[in-house]
């Protein structure tokens, strides 16, 4: 669905409330803390500035994050259960204010992480942004999907197929699906005001996934590590614009970044 140009800023609006709200939680990620905990402070945040969290009640979740450490996908249910140094945690954040949703995720290092893991984190992100460029009017689903899968299998991990990036607007899921995997040219048509979520979720060794009887926790079915990271973005004069940010969650850890660079033209951060 399209949306016009004050559609996508009210998105946009939305969005950074969650880029702020992982900014906040970055700095509180460490050894000895809960999710609960993070869950708590990103409730409060939200809701002091004038938002809903988006995703606490949506399909029965029951909280604000979802949390996910270690060979967990997506979708953790936070609990009293302390992080533990080497650890890494995916948290995925929804926002509805004034009437539409924002959505994005990042995956956080506890501690001290091991060189394997970090590679998994920089490829796995690297291939969101190879995913956001084929996002451009003439393009279709299958550039963006084969460009994340392209990247990642490449370097040995597995890509998710049963999980997948999605519109997003006054609904939090809308069409189109966006597949983390595909083949060039195939699939929807991009036209200028599309705005979606491309979240690449990337695992260390198999695809194959398990979910588990709570309805919700995702894991790898190899137990070994999962990424998940994402991004809101819509379609202006032909090109995309993240209309989400990782900025603070650099400034919170105090890295230097410039993987945002000529993706923001229109609304300048």
């Amino acid at each position: 669905m399209q949306k016009s140009l004050e559609e996508i800023e009210l998105i946009r609006e939305s969005a950074l409330l969650v880029s702020k709200t992982l900014g906040v939680i970055s700095k509180e990620i460490k050894e000895g803390v809960t999710t609960l905990y993070l869950d708590k402070i990103a409730e409060e945040y939200i809701r002091s500035n004038d938002g809903i969290p988006g995703f606490l009640g949506l399909y029965d979740f029951p909280n604000t994050l979802c949390a996910s450490p270690n060979s967990q996908v997506v979708h953790g249910i936070p609990n009293d259960i302390p992080l533990k140094n080497g650890d890494i945690i995916s948290i995925d954040c929804g926002v509805l204010k004034n009437g539409f949703y924002g959505d994005h995720a990042y995956t956080f290092c506890v501690g001290e992480v091991n060189d394997v893991t970090k590679k998994l984190l920089k490829i796995s992100k690297e291939s969101l942004y190879k995913g956001i460029s084929e996002f451009k009017s003439g393009n279709r689903v299958g550039d963006v999907g084969f460009a994340i899968q392209n990247h990642c299998e490449k370097n040995g991990y597995g890509v998710v197929r049963e999980l997948v990036g999605h519109g997003i607007g006054k609904v939090m899921h809308e069409k189109p699906e966006m597949p983390n995997y595909g083949r060039k040219g195939a699939g929807k048509k991009f036209k200028d005001g599309m705005v979606v979520a491309i979240e690449p979720m990337i695992n260390m060794g198999t695809k194959k996934i398990i979910q588990h009887s709570d309805g919700w926790t995702i894991t790898t079915k190899d137990n070994l590590p999962s990424v998940h990271f994402e991004h809101n973005i819509a379609i202006i004069n032909g090109n995309p614009e993240i209309l989400s940010t990782f900025k603070y969650i650099y400034e919170s850890l105090r890295i230097e970044s410039n993987e945002e660079d000529g993706f923001h033209n229109y609304f300048k951060l």
